[in-house]
C-alpha cells in the first residue's frame, strides 16, 4: 500500500481544494489517501467544506493548526515543526504539496523528514498576484527555492510551464498536467433568474470573492451599464467591500451577490459567462462553463486562453488528469 499524504494550507472550497478532492478520491486500490489541511484562513476558525466532503466520503484529515495563522516568521517555526512531526509521524511514501504557504513550509518540512518523494502542484504562480515590487520579489525568490526542494513541479497551464522552466536549475523538474472535470449534470439555474427582472441578460461569475478573482471589475462594468445584470456566486473575504460597491452605486437591483453554490446548480441561469481575473492556474470554473456551453468573456491570463482556444474539451477530463498524476507517485 502506497500513502499518498497531500498537504494543502485551506479548506474552504476553491480551485487547489477541488483538485486534492479529486485526486484523493480516485486514487485505485493500492494506494492510501491522508489530507493534511488548515482551516478556513481565519484565525480561531475551524476546517471548511473541503474537510467535510473528504469526511462524508471517507477520507482521513488531519488538521494542521499553523496552517490557520497569518504569515510571520517566528509563527512559520511553529507551522514548520508541526510538518517535520506529522511527517515522521505519517511516514508517506509522496507529500503532495498544494498552495504556496503549503508549497514552501511542506516542501522544507518534508526534506528534513527525509520523505522519498515531494510533489508540488502550482495551481498559478504566485508572483502574477497585484503586490508591490519587493514582495512580488520575495515571492519569487521562495517559490524557486520550494521548486528546489521538490522532486518534481506539476504546472496546470502551459503559460505556468513555460514561464516556471525559466529557472535553470528545476526547468528539468516542471511537468505540465491540465486540470480536468468530469460530466456535468446542470441544474436549472433558475434561483438566480428568479433574483432578477423576466428578461433581462445575465451576466454570471463564480469564486471566491478575493483581490485576485476581481468581481469588483464587473460591479464598476455594471455601474457604467445601465442595461447590466450580474450574478457573483461565491465567499469571500471581500463579500463586505463588494457589498459597500454595490450599495455605494445603487446597483442593489442589478448586481447580486448569491453567496457560494455549486457551479453545476447555477450556470444556466446565467448568459454570459465573465471571469475577470488577474491571475489564474487553470480554473475548473472556466472549464464547466465551457462545458454548459456558455458564451465566455475573461482576462486572458494563466491558462484561461488554453481553454478558451481549446477545439474540444478532451484534453481537459478528471481521466486524464489522475492517469497522469499517478504516474508521478
Amino acid at each position: 500500500m502506497k500513502k499518498i499524504l497531500f498537504v494543502i494550507t485551506k479548506s474552504n472550497w476553491g480551485g487547489a481544494q477541488r483538485y486534492v478532492f479529486d485526486l484523493a478520491t480516485h486514487l485505485p486500490q493500492g494506494y492510501e489517501p491522508v489530507v493534511a489541511l488548515g482551516g478556513t484562513g481565519v484565525a480561531g476558525a475551524g476546517t471548511g467544506l473541503l474537510a467535510e466532503k473528504l469526511k462524508t466520503i471517507g477520507v482521513r484529515t488531519v488538521f494542521v493548526k499553523g496552517f490557520m495563522r497569518d504569515v510571520a516568521a517566528s509563527k512559520e517555526v511553529d507551522a514548520l515543526s508541526e510538518l517535520v512531526a506529522l511527517f515522521k509521524k505519517e511516514k508517506p511514501d509522496v507529500v503532495h504539496l498544494n498552495s504556496s504557504k503549503a508549497g514552501g513550509l511542506g516542501a522544507l518540512a518534508a526534506r528534513l523528514a527525509g520523505v522519498p518523494r515531494i510533489i508540488f502542484t502550482v495551481h498559478g504562480l504566485p508572483w502574477d498576484e497585484p503586490r508591490g515590487p519587493l514582495a512580488k520579489a520575495l515571492i519569487y525568490i521562495a517559490t524557486r527555492l520550494t521548486f528546489l526542494l521538490c522532486h518534481t513541479v506539476i504546472t496546470i497551464s502551459k503559460d505556468n510551464y513555460d514561464r516556471a522552466r525559466a529557472c535553470l536549475l528545476c526547468r528539468h523538474k516542471i511537468v505540465l498536467i491540465h486540470n480536468g472535470i468530469g460530466t456535468m449534470q446542470l441544474g436549472d439555474g433558475q434561483y438566480i433568474r428568479a433574483a432578477f427582472p423576466a428578461g433581462v441578460r445575465i451576466t454570471g461569475t463564480i469564486g471566491e470573492l478575493n483581490a485576485n478573482k476581481n468581481q469588483v471589475a464587473l460591479i464598476e462594468w455594471a455601474k457604467d451599464t445601465p442595461d447590466a445584470h450580474v450574478a457573483i456566486v461565491g465567499e469571500g473575504e471581500l463579500r463586505g467591500f463588494l457589498e459597500d460597491k454595490i450599495k455605494a452605486y445603487h446597483l442593489q437591483e442589478r448586481v447580486k451577490l448569491f453567496g457560494f453554490m455549486a457551479a453545476a446548480d447555477v450556470l444556466r441561469g446565467f448568459d454570459v459567462f465573465a471571469l475577470p481575473s488577474l491571475k489564474e492556474g487553470l480554473p475548473y470554473v472556466l472549464l464547466e462553463a465551457k462545458q454548459a456551453g456558455l458564451p465566455i468573456e475573461a482576462n486572458r491570463v494563466g491558462g484561461i486562453p488554453e481553454i478558451i482556444d481549446a477545439p474540444d474539451m478532451s484534453q481537459f477530463t478528471l481521466e486524464a488528469m489522475v492517469k497522469k498524476t499517478l504516474a508521478l507517485y
